[in-house]
């Protein structure tokens, strides 16, 4: 249905382009041939990239700044002129060949990283303001995930406001949303017992979804407005120009083995260049941290730090009797202790299909907490038990989820771009959903995007019109109900029903966060192990058993993309000082202990079970693993998470 840089465009377009016939070598030996700079401009016009743009027109008409295929021997840089600038175009062009080993590149009007609901909103919105000005604007969104959907994972009770907003006949396109809630429950849990709670959510007009079979849906309808959409490739750098604006993004390399050659199939990465590049890469994005720190964006807003959770989940399967469409259940208490921040959600999706789940802060203190051994133990408690009797999981997966709020937010916009949806962290915490307010980010940013390529207006209209909107309004109200919990669970459930039932939102302070989730964890020495129980294969699985439900795959040949700052801090730090949590809060078992042949144990990275949450990232003592993206296509594979 998409088209496909990493199947269709490796196999084909790469090597139309790339080989000894490329139509941009040859065109480059025209450009060579003709002296007069102002032709070179108009020739450069005229050539087509596969999707059907110039190359060249988004700079200036410099065609120094296009790579393709190879650098062909023999060229005569001569009669290139130089830039706005002053520098040599043949040294640009020299540079953009050689150096850059020759790597395609491609031009757009917008590039958008990450086909989740954020992206394809900002996509859509794009068009369809083209569509109203008569605009031609060309716009392309790439994706990690080996197809639309294949990486989205969300709860997911949908608020439907944006979307209304921005496809308001969605009902009459069918739209993958068809279960209204019919009823909301709250409990407290201790470990025999369920208290029923007044529901403070307000879920009336919400619908139960699958979030990856909506995207699926958004990426046809942005595909039909002239999007063009690239999953199996994943963004691994920013590109800047020589006044350090983002210009773009690059794609990893593929085909490369773990020690560091090529592979037959090795081929290079591509450069998908844009006057405007929004990153939508959601939670705990990779290049959107790295904006966030080069830019300084969070001492621009006066933000604090991000704080995060671990969202574990399966979908089952259930008896037909037991299955009651559209209702809703959320928990507090048990299995966590009463320091740890965190609940459980049951959805009763369509077709006798659940959504179970639970979110753990990841500031908790004690360092042996296992954050899936407790999603296990979850699924025993006697309320629980009797739903999930006699059905089957179709389908497991984990995502950290950003819980900072109104507070945490960094300044969104950088220069040649925004930062939109999950990836600034939109989340509200006490409604426990974020894909109204990551979509409504993302047409936000479309917008000024808009009006600055078409209007000659400022990217600083989206940090304005952000602030006006009604996601501002919301998390407005919201700010105070995640950092109440810094006191633990009894006074944050005080602060919190004076906050929704008296205060209302409109408190006259604001709480802070507290320390950053690495700085939380306790040393090993303060806590006691916790002994879990051993999976009974009915209800609950070990990992490689869940694992095996998300449909993960990497390719095994390939260089780690979890790395280590300092390789001596896992042996020397984690294992002595915090009993080595990293073996505990990933849910997909990439990092075990194991003892070498001197019997002394050794962390070892199982790279291909990544499910690409991100908590290793967040959660580490030291931040000492850096997630970075593997090759394009690998991570897991969900289809109604």
């Amino acid at each position: 249905m998409h088209k496909s840089l990493s199947n269709s465009y490796k196999s084909s377009t790469l090597k139309r382009h790339s080989g000894s016939l490329s139509p941009f070598v040859h065109s480059i030996f025209r450009l060579n041939q003709t002296n007069n700079l102002q032709s070179q401009s108009s020739l450069a016009n005229s050539i087509k990239t596969p999707s059907g743009y110039s190359p060249f027109r988004h700079f200036n008409q410099n065609p120094c700044f296009f790579s393709s295929g190879y650098f062909p021997n023999g060229v005569n840089l001569k009669g290139f002129g130089r830039n706005e600038s002053g520098e040599s175009c043949a040294k640009l062009f020299f540079r953009s060949f050689c150096s850059e080993m020759c790597r395609e590149s491609m031009a757009y009007d917008v590039v958008i990283v990450g086909a989740g609901p954020a992206g394809l909103s900002a996509a859509i919105r794009l068009k369809q303001l083209c569509r109203e000005k008569n605009v031609d604007l060309s716009v392309c969104v790439v994706e990690k995930g080996a197809e639309v959907g294949a990486h989205i994972i969300s709860g997911n009770v949908f608020e439907p406001r944006a979307l209304n907003e921005l496809l308001p006949q969605w009902k009459q396109e069918e739209a993958p949303i068809r279960v209204p809630v019919s009823s909301d429950k709250f409990w407290f849990l201790t470990k025999d017992r369920a208290f029923s709670l007044p529901s403070p959510f307000s879920n009336r007009g919400n619908y139960v979804i699958s979030l990856s079979q909506l995207v699926r849906w958004l990426g046809g309808k942005a595909e039909e407005l002239g999007v063009e959409i690239y999953p199996g490739f994943a963004a691994s750098e920013i590109l800047y120009d020589a006044d350090n604006k983002v210009i773009g993004i690059g794609t990893n390399d593929m085909g490369i083995a773990k020690d560091g050659s090529k592979k037959e199939n090795f081929q290079r990465g591509v450069e998908l260049r844009g006057r405007i590049t929004l990153l939508a890469e959601g939670c705990r994005g990779s290049l959107s941290e790295k904006l966030i720190k080069n830019f300084k964006l969070r001492e621009k807003s006066h933000a604090q730090h991000q704080t995060y959770a671990l969202g574990i989940k399966e979908v089952w399967e259930i008896d037909e009797g037991k299955h009651n469409p559209g209702e809703i259940l959320h928990t507090l208490g048990w299995p966590l202790d009463q320091k740890t921040y965190g609940g459980s959600f049951l959805y009763h999706m369509n077709d006798r299909q659940i959504a179970l789940g639970l979110v753990v802060a990841l500031n908790y203190h004690n360092p042996f907490l296992n954050p899936y051994e407790e999603f296990q133990k979850f699924k025993h408690h006697p309320a629980i038990k009797p739903l999930l009797e006699g059905g089957t999981v179709v389908q497991y997966g984990a995502r950290t989820l950003n819980e900072g709020g109104l507070q945490s937010i960094p300044y969104p916009v950088f220069p040649g771009g925004a930062i939109i949806g999950c990836a600034a962290g939109f989340l509200n915490v006490p409604k426990i959903k974020g894909t109204h307010t990551a979509m409504k980010s993302g047409m936000l940013a479309a917008e000024a995007g808009f009006g600055v390529l078409h209007e000659d207006l400022n990217m600083e209209i989206y940090w304005d019109t952000l602030r006006n909107s009604w996601v501002w309004q919301e998390l407005q109200r919201a700010r105070n109900y995640r950092p109440a919990f810094e006191y633990g669970l009894l006074p944050g459930l005080a602060i919190c029903g004076l906050e929704h039932y008296i205060l209302r939102g409109k408190s006259p302070y604001t709480l802070k966060h507290g320390k950053p989730d690495y700085e939380a964890t306790d040393a090993a020495r303060l806590h006691s192990p916790i002994e879990y129980p051993k999976p009974d294969g009915v209800l609950s699985f070990d990992v490689p058993t869940s694992l095996h439900r998300s449909n993960t795959n990497h390719e095994h040949d390939q260089p780690a993309h979890l790395r280590l700052r300092d390789p001596k801090i896992p042996e020397l730090v984690n294992l002595p000082e915090y009993a080595g949590p990293e073996s505990r809060y990933c849910p997909a078992r990439v990092y075990e202990y194991v003892p070498d042949e001197k019997n002394q144990l050794k962390l070892q990275i199982n790279a291909q079970n990544c499910l690409h949450c991100k908590a290793c990232d967040i959660k580490d003592p030291k931040q000492n693993i850096e997630w970075t993206v593997p090759e394009g296509g690998g991570g897991p594979g969900y289809s109604v998470m």
